[in-house]
């Protein structure tokens, strides 16, 4: 086995683990926090960090890509991205500590001044991991950002629920969000061998920058417009609302984002090793999708179909309202993994100037659902969303056609059999649960339709002999012996 392969299958398990291990923390310690909070508090916090979330693209400035993409870097590339991220992170900070005011006014919430200067401070948190985060993902060392996330989480969320109990409210989920940056900045200054030199090179930035700045337009059009459809619902409808939609989101993202991100994290590194080699590039592109896939289609399906009973149980009746937000954001979320991916071809093979070009014309196109969401609901919104997704992969899967000749109709050939799969087993389960729900409890439900959804997947997987059925189990097994060793 080749040192690369041994490297993506080490990185894809450890990536793998940890990124479960971390969300299922997540989960854990969210669901608590829901019990004890109200749906109006985190909708406060959610408000908030719009315009922090969006503030760490201006922090990162596309050097972290770089730093990852790059083939060389020497002492004085890396300190050089250290104190501009740092620099640029205390502007920001200030930007954010003054502007709180304004953003009070936009949502007419007062609260929001005291939480936007506190939670501004993550900032600059951020700022002083980027480097450290960056030379991980590079050396693939995913073993190592599992512990150092997983740690934070339960350190930070342990204290958050405490507060949450002693009836400190939306200060739990602030001071949540600080002190998990600040865990994770805590580990990975003493566990990273890396320290900043006191120099700055303005060749290094100039160099870096060509590279970054593209990247860095990119991000801040897709954070932006990602961020739009919870400004909308902040600024449109009560913090409650915002609250539920978070919450459906979260549930969306679970598969989506957490399970695809921990394998997609180790991608740009692995890919951008295989620049010259467009063949062996398509090849890892497709079996990398076909796996992040099934994960995620017959995931949400299965989540989709149990959404009432999941959310009533997990969370409690008040959250109910999440419900239809949750099953309309399935469909958004189905297709997630294949952007991402798309996008990271397309920045492995250097070319980050496509990526503004893609990222303008998908926001473009996804317009009109974000004033769905200000003139009729947020469930028109949700629903522009999903049309918005498909229109976006097409454009996204046109330009990787025409650099490693990977299309479309290619990319869904391979994940066809995954919603065959997802269509037997919601055609199994509905009527199912129909039946059920008149004479048994929700809990009772929940676990009955989740052994039965998991049992239809490996099943039909397994008699349509599916590849990346075989690769998860190898990646299993990865993971059994090195638990051994």
């Amino acid at each position: 086995m080749s040192s690369l392969k041994q490297k993506a299958i080490s990185g894809a398990s450890w990536s793998l683990t940890g990124r479960v291990i971390q969300h299922g923390v997540q989960f854990i310690i969210g669901i608590v926090l829901a019990r004890l909070l109200l749906p109006a508090e985190y909708g406060l916090v959610a408000m908030a960090l719009v315009f922090i979330t969006i503030s760490y693209v201006f922090v990162d400035s596309g050097f972290s890509s770089a730093i990852v993409q790059r083939k060389n870097l020497s002492s004085s590339d890396l300190s050089t991205v250290f104190y501009l991220n740092l620099g640029v992170s205390i502007l920001v900070f200030i930007i954010l500590y003054l502007s709180a005011e304004l953003i009070a006014d936009f949502y007419n919430e007062s609260q929001l001044i005291k939480i936007v200067r506190i939670l501004s401070f993550i900032v600059i948190l951020y700022a002083l991991t980027i480097v450290q985060n960056s030379l991980i993902k590079r050396d693939v060392n995913f073993k190592l950002k599992a512990r150092i996330e997983i740690v934070s989480q339960i350190l930070s969320g342990i204290i958050a629920i405490y507060l949450a109990y002693k009836g400190y409210g939306v200060w739990a989920l602030i001071w949540k969000s600080l002190l998990n940056q600040i865990f994770i900045n805590i580990q990975l200054w003493l566990k990273n061998n890396w320290f900043p030199s006191l120099e700055f090179s303005k060749s290094a930035f100039i160099e870096l920058f060509s590279f970054s700045s593209r990247i860095l337009i990119a991000d801040i059009i897709d954070r932006v417009y990602n961020q739009a459809h919870r400004l909308v619902v902040g600024k449109f409808f009560p913090p409650s609302e915002l609250g539920f939609y978070t919450r459906a989101e979260q549930f969306k993202n679970l598969p989506s984002y957490a399970i695809s991100n921990s394998l997609m994290s180790f991608l740009l590194p692995v890919f951008s090793k295989m620049q010259d080699e467009p063949e062996r590039l398509k090849n890892a592109a497709r079996k990398v999708l076909k796996i992040i896939m099934f994960f995620n289609i017959n995931t949400l399906f299965l989540m989709g179909i149990i959404a009432k009973p999941l959310i009533q149980v997990l969370l409690g009746e008040r959250w109910l309202p999440s419900v239809s937000y949750f099953q309309l954001l399935v469909f958004v979320g189905l297709f997630y993994p294949l952007h991402a991916i798309n996008i990271q071809v397309i920045i492995a093979l250097g070319r980050s100037d496509l990526s503004i070009r893609i990222e303008m014309i998908k926001k473009i196109v996804g317009i009109p659902a974000i004033l769905l969401g200000i003139f009729v609901s947020i469930k028109a919104m949700i629903i522009g969303m999903i049309f918005t997704s498909l229109i976006a992969l097409a454009i996204n899967t046109y330009y990787t056609n025409r650099l490693i000749n990977f299309g479309i109709i290619e990319q869904f050939k391979c994940i066809s059999s995954n919603f065959i799969i997802a269509i037997i087993m919601t055609i199994i389960l509905l009527p199912i649960q129909y039946f059920l729900k008149s004479f048994l409890s929700q809990v009772t439900i929940l676990i009955i339709l989740m052994i039965l959804g998991s049992l239809i997947i490996l099943l039909f997987s397994k008699i349509l002999e599916m590849e990346e059925y075989f690769v998860l189990r190898e990646i299993i097994l990865n993971i059994k012996n090195r638990r051994k060793h």
